[in-house]
C-alpha cells in the first residue's frame, strides 16, 4: 500500500515536460560514461572488500597482542623454570640417592615434588611454544590483511586516475562542488557483507512509464520525501547508460520542468542544494556519479569540471543528473 501511494505521488508531482534531458550530451560521451561507471563501482566494490579486511585486522591484531602479552609472561616463567631446573631439587634428590644419607621419607617426598616440577616446568615450556607459534600465525595473517588492502587501494586508484583521464577531455579539473548540511536518506537494502546486490529494472518508473532499479526508485523516493518534488524523468530507451536501465534520473532544476537555458537565482540554488543531498547520501544510496551545472561528481574521486555543447541539457544547467550503482 506504501508503495502505492509513494508511486501516485510521484507521478502527479510537477509538469509534464520533455522527458530527455541531455541525449546529445551521452551520446557523444559514452566511453566517458563507461569509464565513471567502472571506476564508480570499483569504489563501491573495493570499499566492502576493504571494510571486510580491516574487520579481520582488527581482530587480528587484539589476538596478537594478547599472545605477545601472553608469551611475555612466559619468558619470565620460562626463565624462572631453567633457574629451578639448574639449583633444583631434582639434583638434591640424585645426590642423596648416591650417598645413601639422605632420609627414606624426604626422598621419597623429595621425588613427588621433583616429578611436580618437571610436569609444571613441562606445561610452562610447551604453553610458551603454542602461544609463540599462534603469535607468529597472527603476524602473518595481519600481514597478508594488510597486503589484501595495499591491492585493493592499488586498483580503486587505477581505477580512478582512468576515470579522471577520461574527465580531462570534458574539464576534469577539481572544483569546490556544493556543501551544507542535509537530511540523512534512509539507506539502501545491502547484501550481508555490505555489498550492494545487483539489481534489474524491474518497477514501474512513475515518471516516464519506463522501468527502474529498486536503488533508483529508493533514491527517487527518498529525494521527494525531503522536498525534491519538480519535474523529474528517469527511464529512457538506448543501447548503452544509466537511464535504459532504470538506473538514472534527470532531475528538473525549473518548476516547468527541463527548459532550454541555464537555471539561475532559486532555481539553481534548488539544483546546488539537491546535487549536495545526492553527494552527501551517496554511499548510503548507492549513488555512482552526479553531474549538475558543469560540475560532476563520481564515488571516490569529488567534484570535477564538466563541460558541454554550449547548450543546457549538454552542460546540466538545467537538471541534476544522478546515476546509481
Amino acid at each position: 500500500m506504501v508503495a502505492a501511494v509513494v508511486a501516485v505521488f510521484l507521478g502527479i508531482v510537477g509538469c509534464p515536460a520533455v522527458a530527455q534531458a541531455d541525449p546529445g550530451d551521452e551520446a557523444h560521451k559514452q566511453e566517458l560514461i563507461e569509464k565513471l561507471q567502472a571506476a564508480s563501482r570499483g569504489y563501491y566494490d573495493t570499499r566492502v572488500i576493504l571494510a571486510a579486511s580491516q574487520q579481520r585486522q582488527a581482530e587480528i591484531t587484539t589476538k596478537l597482542q594478547a599472545s605477545q602479552a601472553g608469551l611475555a609472561v612466559l619468558v619470565e616463567q620460562v626463565g624462572q623454570v631453567a633457574s629451578a631446573r639448574y639449583k633444583g631439587s631434582s639434583v638434591g634428590l640424585i645426590s642423596g640417592l648416591i650417598t645413601g644419607r639422605a632420609d627414606p621419607q624426604q626422598l621419597l617426598q623429595g621425588a613427588a615434588v621433583a616429578d611436580y616440577l618437571v610436569w609444571r616446568d613441562d606445561t610452562y615450556l610447551r604453553l610458551y611454544r603454542q602461544t609463540k607459534e599462534e603469535s607468529e600465525r597472527q603476524q602473518q595473517l595481519l600481514t597478508a590483511e594488510l597486503e589484501i588492502q595495499s591491492k585493493q587501494l592499488a586498483a580503486l586508484d587505477a581505477q580512478k586516475r582512468e576515470a579522471e583521464k577520461a574527465l580531462a577531455t570534458v574539464g576534469g579539473m577539481v572544483t569546490t562542488g556544493y556543501g551544507g548540511p542535509v537530511v540523512a536518506a534512509q539507506p539502501a537494502p545491502r547484501n550481508a557483507d555490505g555489498s550492494l546486490p545487483r539489481e534489474s529494472c524491474s518497477i514501474n518508473d512513475p515518471t516516464t512509464g519506463g522501468c527502474l532499479s529498486p536503488r533508483m526508485y529508493h533514491t527517487l523516493t527518498e529525494a521527494r520525501l525531503v522536498g525534491f518534488t519538480r519535474y523529474v524523468a528517469c527511464f529512457r530507451s538506448g543501447t548503452w547508460g544509466e537511464h535504459p536501465q532504470g538506473r538514472a534520473c534527470d532531475f528538473a532544476a525549473f518548476d516547468g520542468g527541463f527548459l532550454g537555458y541555464a537555471a539561475s537565482g532559486a532555481d539553481r540554488d534548488y539544483g546546488n542544494r539537491l546535487a549536495n543531498w545526492a553527494v552527501q547520501n551517496a554511499y548510503a544510496l548507492g549513488v555512482l556519479y552526479v553531474i549538475w551545472y558543469r560540475q560532476i561528481w563520481f564515488a571516490g574521486s569529488g567534484w570535477r569540471g564538466y563541460s558541454g555543447y554550449g547548450d543546457s541539457a549538454s552542460e546540466h544547467t538545467n537538471h541534476v543528473h544522478i546515476s546509481m550503482y
